[in-house]
């Protein structure tokens, strides 16, 4: 495989790329401290500030909380996980 193609392979798997992918979908984000929320991604920035509405907190699979719309800080989230 030559070096282009490595790098558009690579290339089409940044970050921000799946998230902008991930987009209206709901995603599993997992924060500092062990917390888990569910929630459909509205929106993000290039700090990885995320919005999520119709917001769960999760704990093992059990919803423990609802919250609605939730702004997570960016410093703050350890993974986000698109859910299929």
């Amino acid at each position: 495989m030559q070096l282009a193609q490595k790098l558009m392979i690579f290339m089409a798997q940044r970050p921000l790329d799946v998230l902008n992918r991930a987009l209206g979908s709901s995603v599993l984000v997992g924060l500092k401290g062990g917390r888990e929320f569910r929630g459909k991604l509205s929106g993000f920035d290039m700090h990885l500030n995320l919005v999520l509405e119709e917001t769960d907190e999760i704990h093992g699979n059990e919803t423990v909380k609802r919250y609605g719309t939730m702004v997570i800080r960016g410093d703050s989230v350890i993974f986000i996980s698109p859910a299929e």
